[in-house]
């Protein structure tokens, strides 16, 4: 037998070093896992050094779960439960299964929890990072109603919507991201090295500037003479946008502001609607009240001029107003949402008539995000011709001007 050195978490999640005798590097992994840890590293001979096991754990740290990660890791959880599989012993395989190494320490964390007696909830809780609070919530609720399975079925589909409508507005951005990239780089190339050559030849021939041209040697003398005062203000101007929008005042302000936008604030409008209607509708049919849903709402909304909302609809549900009433005097929230939740609580069908809401605005949103493509990228494209066009006028005015003067 051979000596192997080894990282690896135990199971309070600590990160631990050690040797071993094993024949082989994978008899010595499999020892390590049969004695509940998760090998981080394993070699033969000497032992790791206190260094590589830091950035070890700091890659652990630094590691996301996407989306994906966190749906294949649902699923598996739903899948185990509904067998029949103890929660330890789920996670157990859970924990071997995951390739993610801050979900593999998760799960060994919730392990011990729950041998300390935590619920389920409350382990996910401490993993604020991974496990958003309409995760928390849900579980929390299946757990209180004896339906995690069921529960953990409409998370699923929750945090898939979720991440289907975030790609497909990504992939939309692609494009018009690009011609926005090459309509600055296209200002700045003509602005700091194209106006300069010719600046100095129409200087030579003393002759009158058109208005383009003096404005865009304007805009070379500001860049190439005062590049500090304008970097100094852009500066200031982002930091104090970003400790502004840290406050709630300014998180408000922001969110408000993206909501007004054309186009764009309409989308984002009907991506709330179908978010608020399908989480909505699902922790109605789990058996969760209404002020506990609309604080979930809330808090996982998305937006926080929307959520401010949700606060004021919440004071006036307490002083027995209903739902549809609070939600007609609220902004943003559209006609067809307040007459659906309305007729929802008049036949006592509130889930299925907010699951209508949301497959509608879901389909609204899938054609609100061609129409964003299809709008923006012309308009792009027409900014960038105007940028490009403005330059070639102050440098093809003047250069006509020089040429009637030599005839």
């Amino acid at each position: 037998m051979a000596k192997f050195s080894y990282e690896a978490y135990n199971d309070t999640g600590s990160l631990v070093h050690g040797e071993l005798e094993a024949d082989s590097g994978d008899a010595a992994t499999a020892r390590l896992a049969g004695m509940g840890y998760i090998p981080v590293k394993v070699q033969r001979g000497a032992q790791t050094t206190t260094g590589e096991g830091f950035v070890a754990d700091l890659n652990m740290r630094l590691a996301r779960v996407k989306s994906q990660e966190l749906i294949l890791f649902t699923k598996q959880f739903r899948t185990m439960l509904a067998a029949g599989l103890s929660i330890l012993e789920l996670l157990r395989v859970l924990e071997q299964q995951t390739e993610n190494l801050k979900l593999k320490k998760i799960c060994v964390q919730m392990a011990d929890d729950m041998r300390k007696g935590v619920s389920i909830s409350d382990a996910l809780g401490k993993h604020k990072s991974v496990f958003s609070p309409l995760y928390v919530s849900m579980v929390k609720a299946g757990e209180l109603s004896g339906m995690l399975p069921d529960v953990l079925e409409r998370l699923i589909y929750i945090v898939s919507h979720e991440n289907k409508v975030k790609t497909d507005i990504k992939k939309a951005l692609q494009y018009p991201a690009l011609v926005l990239v090459a309509l600055v780089g296209a200002f700045f190339f003509l602005v700091g090295y194209l106006v300069p050559i010719f600046a100095n030849l129409f200087k030579s021939a003393k002759i009158e500037l058109p208005w383009p041209t003096k404005v865009a040697m304007a805009m070379n003398v500001a860049l190439t003479t005062y590049w500090y005062v304008m970097l100094g203000g852009a500066i200031i101007l982002v930091g104090g946008l970003w400790l502004f929008f840290r406050t709630e005042q300014g998180r408000v302000a922001r969110d408000a502001f993206w909501l007004k936008i054309p186009i764009l604030g309409k989308l984002f409008i009907k991506a709330a609607m179908s978010r608020f209607a399908s989480i909505f509708s699902i922790l109605q049919a789990s058996g969760v009240q209404v002020l506990q849903a609309l604080e979930i709402l809330s808090e996982t909304i998305g937006n926080a001029a929307i959520s401010k909302e949700f606060d004021r609809i919440k004071e006036q549900i307490r002083e027995g107003r209903g739902i549809s009433g609070p939600l007609q005097r609220a902004r943003y929230f559209t006609p067809m949402v307040v007459s659906m939740v309305a007729i929802g609580e008049e036949t006592g069908e509130l889930d299925a008539m907010l699951k209508a809401v949301s497959e509608h605005y879901d389909d609204e949103v899938s054609y609100a995000v061609g129409r964003l493509a299809d709008a923006i990228g012309p308009i792009l494209i027409v900014g960038l011709a105007a940028v490009v066009g403005f330059f070639a006028l102050s440098i093809f005015m003047p250069m006509w001007e020089m040429t009637k003067m030599v005839k």
